[in-house]
């Protein structure tokens, strides 16, 4: 049995390696507003390379897969993390965070986060260099969502999102820019399997699936939509127990955007028409075979993440992934290392990014930084 575990890992992983082998000479990378949202705000999440929706739970799993909560073990979590951002060029682009949740009872669990993304301040001039001010552009994501489970192994859970995203440069003359604000649902479901006793140690199965970001389009001026981030997430993973004391937890990932992509054949103007044409709801079902390129370039469109984690008696961590993006989607292609420390009530996690693309990466070399704390009555598995 132990060998047939390890053989359907090992068919998952290369199942994802069929996909980043596929021939990426495709054109159309898929922008759209917002783009902070798929930026990975826990440390404990980029020390996986970006994984979340089939980790198991934690205070931050409000951005990856808010059905985690109904299986936390403690009644009450609360994590703060920043992350920093373009760390090369400038040091006051940062990404804040912080997320929670209270179990309700053992079935059911509300949770919570405030996203904020910081574009630091910005010193403006004119044509000829007379000091116009400064700016200070944001993003935020507030957010609050109700999980509850179906049956012991399953549960599911709605997430409702407010998006704001200040890009204003306030002090130019004329500037007609103004505040998008816009709103997203999350719908996710996540299963946990017992623990399985096998021969030479103990297993647990785990799967989820996130459908993230479903909302209207985002307008900063008369006659500019943008598609918010919708998203797909569908991950697994087995956890080895290989004894009282020591667990190997891998998770294999793969994500898609759930809009459209963009019709290289068309100008500019004819662009932006088709957008604030489109449907947000109808997108997410076209978005799945509306790439010029066929199917080779819908595949081009997912992106895939493998990540090893291993525990040692809940005190301990050390975690290790990569993430593979087509060159032609964006090239985010990155290998994380990371580690986690955990205290009675208080745990911290740390990550480091190594980017792997030829194109260069906002996060290379970026350490992030997490803390967590766990309060209250601990649930049993049953």
């Amino acid at each position: 049995m132990k060998y047939k575990i390890i053989g359907c890992l090992l068919l998952a992983f290369s199942a994802s390696n069929m996909l980043i082998q596929a021939q990426s000479d495709l054109t159309g990378a898929i922008t759209t507003a917002l783009p902070f949202l798929q930026v990975t705000a826990d440390a404990r999440a980029g020390g996986l390379a970006d994984q979340g929706v089939a980790t198991s739970p934690d205070a931050f799993s409000q951005q990856w897969n808010a059905s985690k909560y109904a299986f936390a073990e403690k009644e009450l979590g609360v994590g703060l993390s920043i992350t920093p951002y373009l760390t090369q060029l400038v040091d006051d682009i940062i990404l804040a965070n912080i997320a929670g949740y209270k179990k309700l009872d053992e079935r059911s669990a509300i949770g919570a986060s405030i996203r904020y993304f910081s574009l630091g301040e910005i010193q403006l001039r004119d044509r000829d260099g007379f000091d116009q001010g400064t700016v200070k552009p944001n993003s935020l994501a507030v957010d609050v969502s109700y999980a509850l489970k179906l049956s012991e192994r399953f549960s599911m859970a709605v997430a409702g999102r407010y998006l704001r995203d200040d890009l204003r440069l306030q002090p130019i003359p004329n500037a007609s820019a103004e505040v998008g604000n816009s709103f997203g649902v999350d719908i996710t479901g996540y299963y946990q399997s017992e623990n399985i006793p096998y021969r030479n140690f103990d297993g647990r199965w785990r799967g989820g699936f996130a459908i993230s970001n479903i909302g209207p389009k985002i307008s900063y001026s008369e006659g500019q939509e943008s598609f918010i981030p919708t998203n797909l997430r569908v991950g697994g993973g087995f956890d080895f127990g290989i004894d009282t004391y020591n667990k190997v937890k891998t998770t294999l990932e793969f994500s898609k955007l759930l809009v459209p992509t963009p019709n290289r054949s068309l100008t500019g103007a004819q662009r932006q028409q088709e957008i604030n044409d489109a449907s947000p709801i109808g997108s997410i079902f076209s978005s799945f075979g509306d790439a010029p390129g066929g199917i080779r370039e819908e595949i081009a469109e997912i992106t895939t993440s493998f990540g090893v984690e291993y525990d040692y008696n809940d005190i301990f961590a050390l975690r290790a992934g990569y993430f593979h993006e087509f060159e032609s989607k964006g090239a985010r292609q990155f290998v994380a290392l990371g580690a986690g420390f955990k205290y009675t009530s208080i745990g911290v996690d740390l990550s480091y990014l190594f980017n792997t693309s030829n194109v260069p990466s906002p996060l290379d070399g970026t350490l992030r930084v997490g803390l967590t704390f766990s309060f209250g009555q601990e649930y049993s598995e049953y």
